[in-house]
């Protein structure tokens, strides 16, 4: 079931030329001793590790994955008054640029307009692509008390409206799974609706009952999206449920620099198996930013190809997928008045579809 060829395509690397022949020289060297340096503390942090899964754990025999949402400059998700949606043509245009870049598996967040687009074009034009389909979940509880950006209570009347909407949505998704079961591999029910901190709170046992409707629906796999400390904390009940568990890691939140990012991200896959020994694994959201007023300098496009090649070389070892976040930068998310802030640049393209280094260095 969860078993998928990915297609290499070489891409020429970025020609950076230099004027002085020993500058060349130098920085080759300065390159080699850091790359050295790198790989013996990702072989040290890689042998350190029990953690290690079966190969059928690998979704469609995937290592490396790729989080994807096509908005673009102007565009965003409906904030109340109204989607603005990428065109047809954009989001073909993106599904082909991720297959160049070797990315043959997918994640979407949800399962309206846009999501139902990208399987169609997928489909229509037998794209090389698979995808992990999402059902989002909205606020069912207020969390206004624990959630640094809910201000205010959410009131009942929405949090009412949101729990149809999420009937809808599960709906949806098991619609969209049975109509292309050979492009949804799995499907994954909420991203982040447990962890104490979210604005879109929802029960572990409403979670637990979407998981299981679905479950009932489909013939895919089904996961649930979360934190590596809630599935350690909290999550055994859960786990009991999905098929496999989707973890979320992300160093530079937590204030790693980028050579503790791989040992870090190592003890967190490894909390999550002790804490959920017989639960395969994967994980659904890793990455770096390239650019954020909240990281200073560890926020770069050398850090992010470092974390990238390091995750990768890890991942391969213990057979475990990963989506690494995200395809392109998204600048309709976090704070509209601060073009830097961190949640706008997490994508190995810029959001006018330009790579970054990692599209060039590390396919």
């Amino acid at each position: 079931m969860w078993f998928f060829t990915t297609h290499l395509i070489s891409m020429a690397p970025s020609k950076r030329p230099l004027n002085d022949t020993l500058r060349v020289v130098d920085l080759k060297c300065i390159r080699g001793v850091m790359l050295a340096l790198g790989i013996l503390v990702m072989s040290v942090s890689i042998a350190k590790g029990a953690y290690r899964q079966p190969g059928d754990h690998l979704l469609e025999d995937a290592v490396m994955a790729i989080a994807y949402s096509g908005y673009r400059e102007g565009q965003h998700p409906d904030r109340g008054e109204g989607a603005s949606n990428p065109t047809e043509a954009q989001i073909l245009e993106d599904l082909k640029l991720l297959v160049e870049a070797d990315f043959n598996l997918i994640r979407l967040y949800d399962a309206g307009e846009n999501s139902l687009m990208v399987l169609k074009l997928i489909d229509q034009h037998e794209l090389p692509i698979r995808v992990l389909l999402g059902a989002w979940l909205r606020a069912e509880i207020s969390n206004h008390e624990r959630c640094a950006w809910l201000i205010a209570p959410i009131p009942d009347k929405q949090l009412a409206l949101n729990k149809l909407e999420n009937v809808a949505e599960v709906e949806r998704s098991i619609a969209l799974a049975n109509k292309y079961p050979t492009i949804v591999i799995a499907v994954n029910v909420g991203n982040e609706a447990l962890v104490d901190w979210n604005d879109h709170l929802v029960s572990l046992n409403n979670v637990i009952a979407y998981v299981k409707q679905v479950k009932r629906a489909i013939g895919q796999p089904v996961t649930v999206a979360e934190n590596y400390d809630w599935w350690v904390k909290e999550g055994a009940a859960l786990a009991a449920e999905v098929d496999f568990i989707g973890v979320h890691t992300y160093p530079i939140w937590e204030d790693k620099s980028i050579d503790q990012a791989l040992s870090f991200t190592i003890e967190n896959i490894e909390a999550v198996h002790r804490a959920l020994p017989e639960s395969p694994i994967a994980i659904l959201e890793a990455g770096w930013a390239t650019i954020a007023q909240e990281f200073g300098s560890s926020a770069s496009e050398g850090n992010q190809l470092r974390y990238y090649q390091e995750i990768k070389k890890w991942a391969a070892h213990t057979n475990t997928t990963v989506f690494f976040f995200e395809a392109f930068d998204e600048p309709w998310k976090g704070d509209p008045l601060n073009p830097r802030g961190a949640e706008k640049h997490w994508g190995v393209f810029n959001v006018d579809r330009t790579p970054k280094r990692v599209i060039f260095e590390a396919r």
